[in-house]
């Protein structure tokens, strides 16, 4: 695996040594304090390099175009909220999909590994991680062209956990507002003024390829600005559940990906 990612600077293979367990810890408190860790250069590059021609060809010629107008809650309906609230404003999404099928073998060896699992499940205090059973689920590459984005959001899931393999050459970013609603209160004006632009706490995080974040999305709104220039963003997502055998149902499949598990 040493040739895939840098275990010299994160001993994932190591965890219950002292620069394991240092990792861990730092990695924990920063998802704490900030709802993020980032693991800058944790992908070779030269893997990078190796692998990214051959997926920006399928990108190309092979990827699922999702696009969509929602709200910030992927939902029609949202319980004590009217319809005309401006927490409801429809906003617009576009990116390309390649599926757990499509990936360079690289990238499943790397999320498929127990290193991984047992790393991510250290750092967020949980029993076990286990990947997807999805063929299509498990690991997606999300394309984003000149002009396109994921528009403002909440995550369905706890955590997600990100692999960029190429930034644009402008644009492209990630941004956040950090605990924008809790568990108890949903501050829907809070989220009506995110979505005018006029939350002086959004944060940006611009990342690098190879760079590994893992990112509470759950209350905290984000999106990924549109790029500028030639060079498309790609992004690796890998999914991750605390019971095992976790799949997507025909309907979920046939949304995402506009295909189902053969």
């Amino acid at each position: 695996m040493n040739n895939l990612i840098d275990l010299e600077r994160y001993p994932l293979h190591r965890l219950d040594s002292a620069d394991g367990k240092l990792l861990v810890a730092r990695c924990s408190d920063e998802l704490e304090c900030t709802g993020m860790f980032t693991l800058r250069g944790f992908m070779r590059s030269e893997i990078i390099d190796d692998i990214l021609p051959g997926l920006l060809q399928k990108l190309e010629r092979e990827s699922f175009n999702h696009e969509r107008e929602h709200n910030i809650y992927f939902s029609d309906e949202v319980a004590g909220i009217p319809a005309n609230h401006p927490a409801l404003a429809r906003v617009r999404t576009v990116n390309h999909t390649l599926c757990g099928d499509q990936l360079a073998p690289p990238l499943l060896q790397v999320y498929r590994w127990p290193g991984m699992t047992e790393f991510l499940a250290r750092v967020m205090q949980k029993p076990k991680l286990y990947p997807m059973d999805d063929p299509l689920a498990c690991a997606n590459i999300l394309g984003y062209y000149e002009g396109e984005g994921l528009n403002w959001h909440f995550d369905r899931s706890e955590f997600t956990t990100t692999l960029l393999l190429q930034a644009p050459i402008d644009g492209g970013e990630f941004q956040y507002r950090q605990a924008l609603r809790s568990d108890s209160d949903q501050n829907y004006d809070g989220v009506a003024r995110l979505l005018r632009g006029e939350d002086p706490e959004v944060s940006t995080l611009r990342l690098g390829a190879g760079d590994l974040n893992v990112f509470k999305g759950k209350n905290t709104a984000h999106r990924i600005t549109p790029p500028l220039g030639d060079l498309a963003r790609l992004v690796t997502v890998f999914s991750y559940y605390e019971t095992p055998g976790r799949r997507f149902t025909d309907a979920e499949n046939m949304g995402f990906y506009g295909r189902i598990n053969a």
